[in-house]
């Protein structure tokens, strides 16, 4: 599969908005063998390990969260720079032209979410941290992080699909019925908000820096599964400090690794201990 570009359209859209829904990025066996590793996820309780993933949901009402999940195995592996999106993130948050070009994956993540799930809204342009801050100036996007949502199974309504505010990544004000995060409002209802349908193999495509939520997830059967990829400039840092480990730092093609590690650690030398001598 040959990569996606943006084009112009992409471009104004994304400016515009703050979202793109890439209808049919992942199809056929790929999509198969992600449902199959989810199938295969193990139950972990809130905070439990597993290799050097681990479940931390973000509060009490998304569901289970594995984070880290590109430690879960291949399949997982190959959406780090999938063709589908990988030149899309590129353009948006890649610091092109720039000294410090290239890319960065901040979280990854498996999200299963069943009846009764959602997520309240948060982020916006309103006194927007840098890190997730949308940013276009002198003709070239500057965006701190571009968040992937991938969907394995539909996500229709009543499924619990992802909320946007359109054009909110720009705003100047906060939203005056935006509810308490802590409290874990929901957001179905919230003024300006628009649910982002998906087919299982869309994507959504979004800067951090729009208003953003899950709405509730009110259909009794099945789950929503979702993968989740924040990628960001080369020059962050992990949000939750995770590690990867040298197995799979060592299987990954060098593209690939230079996304989960943009700088490769510079230790000095390692050298014989001296032996010193009895006596």
């Amino acid at each position: 599969m040959s990569a996606r570009v943006p084009t112009a359209l992409d471009d104004f859209l994304f400016d515009l908005n703050g979202y793109l829904v890439l209808k049919n990025v992942v199809a056929g066996d790929l999509l198969a063998e992600l449902n199959t590793a989810f199938d295969n996820l193990p139950l972990l309780e809130q905070g439990e390990w597993w290799g050097n993933a681990q479940r931390r949901d973000y509060n009490g009402a998304t569901g289970y969260e594995l984070h880290n999940c590109v430690e879960a195995g291949d399949p997982f592996e190959k959406l780090l720079d999938h063709p589908g999106w990988i030149e899309y993130v590129r353009r948006y948050c890649g610091e092109q032209g720039s000294y410090v070009e290239g890319l960065f994956v901040d979280e990854c993540i498996a999200s299963i979410r069943r009846s009764g799930g959602h997520h309240p809204v948060h982020s916006g342009g309103y006194q927007a941290a840098l890190r997730n801050k949308y940013s276009y100036e002198h003709g070239v996007f500057r965006c701190g992080q571009v968040n992937i949502i991938l969907a394995l199974t539909d996500v229709g309504p009543g499924d619990g699909p992802t909320m946007v505010i359109p054009g909110s990544h720009k705003a100047n004000f906060p939203h005056p019925n935006a509810g308490d995060y802590g409290k874990l409002d929901r957001m179905d209802a919230l003024d300006g908000a628009v649910p982002a349908y998906l087919n299982a193999g869309d994507a959504l495509l979004f800067v951090d820096g729009i208003m953003h939520g899950g709405s509730s997830r009110t259909n009794a059967g099945g789950e929503r599964r979702v993968t989740i990829y924040r990628y960001g400039v080369s020059w962050g840092a992990t949000r939750y400090g995770f590690e990867y480990s040298q197995a799979l730092l060592d299987r990954l093609t060098p593209e690939r690794r230079k996304l989960l590690q943009p700088q490769t650690p510079n230790r000095p030398p390692v050298t014989a201990s001296p032996v010193h001598a009895a006596g």
